[in-house]
């Protein structure tokens, strides 16, 4: 898991991306990018459609062209390499698409074979390298299958496999799970998820699905109209969203739990408990009634089940004296969970 206090390894400064689109209008995409994304993280871009984010993604290894500012990797500025510099800086890049882009006239062997024969290796050491990647992404049965053999998921296992056979630092992933089924986006998730632990690679996802960055991110730039509105730790979007894209993907994501008719009655306070980490855990509820003597009737709940944490809201009702729930309200707190009263009769 990353330490952020750690080594910087692609630093975004000032990216722009202007073009003219055919019918002459000249269009943003991208408004004065900055980003830090640190060395071993899963860092997420989510956003609309054409919010930019995968016009961002292709900044990094500059299959986009930024119109202006700086991508820096590893003390190496990107954006100032020449052709042949670049091609040698792209080594330690790889990327997974939507749609796999796999070769049709390749089984998957001969695709995860490709780069490697590209790089001029050994007869002897593709096919080791081949067969090794093959069975982390669990596909050794599949080695001399085609692409039209196999099902979507297992296309993106040979995808992933043949972006990591030149073992790149990091990993540029634009909407890879977007043609997948749910079941199957979970375990490409899961796969990337141990590529990360057991590989050390940096990887990036671009997604307009709030529910993948849930899964496997620790954190997370969210895009509007081509430029971040909101970015940090995925625990503190779910725990404290500030932008309205950030509010609106929330309000879309399936959660734990439901939502209720809020009841307003005179002297009965309702407020919203939110609960972080550890304190998801925690049996409060009962030890307040317990120590206070209030009542306190549960009117909604939700948890997610982050990929670095656990975040949890309840919505709650008080009743008893004034000097109670106000004992209550601040027993809660001293526990370090937030309360927020929304409705004080």
């Amino acid at each position: 898991m990353l330490d952020m206090g750690g080594t910087r390894m692609i630093q975004l400064r000032g990216i722009t991306k202007t073009y003219t689109s055919p019918d002459g209008t000249i269009v943003e995409a991208l408004r004065g990018i900055d980003l830090d994304i640190g060395d071993g993280e899963i860092f997420g871009i989510i956003g609309l459609s054409g919010a930019g984010k995968s016009t961002l993604l292709r900044t990094i290894n500059r299959l986009e062209e930024p119109t202006s500012g700086t991508v820096v990797i590893d003390g190496t500025e990107i954006t100032s390499l020449d052709e042949r510099s670049l091609r040698q800086a792209r080594r330690g890049m790889g990327m997974i698409f939507q749609h796999f882009n796999l070769l049709s006239s390749r089984d998957a062997a001969g695709n995860v074979a490709f780069p490697l024969e590209l790089e001029g290796k050994s007869t002897l050491q593709i096919a080791e390298r081949v067969k090794n990647m093959l069975s982390l992404v669990g596909l050794s049965d599949k080695a001399h299958s085609y692409p039209s053999q196999l099902s979507g998921g297992q296309k993106q296992r040979v995808a992933i496999a043949r972006a990591l056979a030149n073992e790149p630092k990091f990993l540029l992933c634009d909407e890879a799970t977007s043609a997948l089924d749910p079941k199957t986006t979970r375990s490409i998730l899961s796969l990337l998820a141990e590529v990360n632990k057991t590989l050390g690679v940096t990887i990036i996802v671009v997604t307009h699905e709030m529910n993948v960055i849930r899964e496997i991110c620790s954190r997370v730039a969210i895009l509007e109209n081509g430029r971040v509105v909101e970015q940090g730790s995925v625990r503190d979007l779910f725990f404290n969203p500030r932008s309205r894209t950030a509010r609106e993907f929330l309000a879309k994501l399936p959660r734990t739990g439901g939502e209720a008719d809020l009841p307003h009655e005179a002297g009965k306070p309702v407020a919203v408990l939110s609960f972080d980490g550890e304190n998801a855990g925690l049996p409060l509820i009962s030890q307040t009634v317990k120590a206070t003597g209030v009542d306190i009737n549960i009117l909604a709940g939700a948890i997610d089940n982050l990929y670095v944490s656990r975040v949890g809201t309840l919505t709650v009702q008080f009743e008893g004296a004034p000097e109670v729930i106000a004992a209550s309200l601040e027993m809660i707190r001293q526990a370090g969970v937030k309360a927020e009263v929304i409705w004080n009769g």
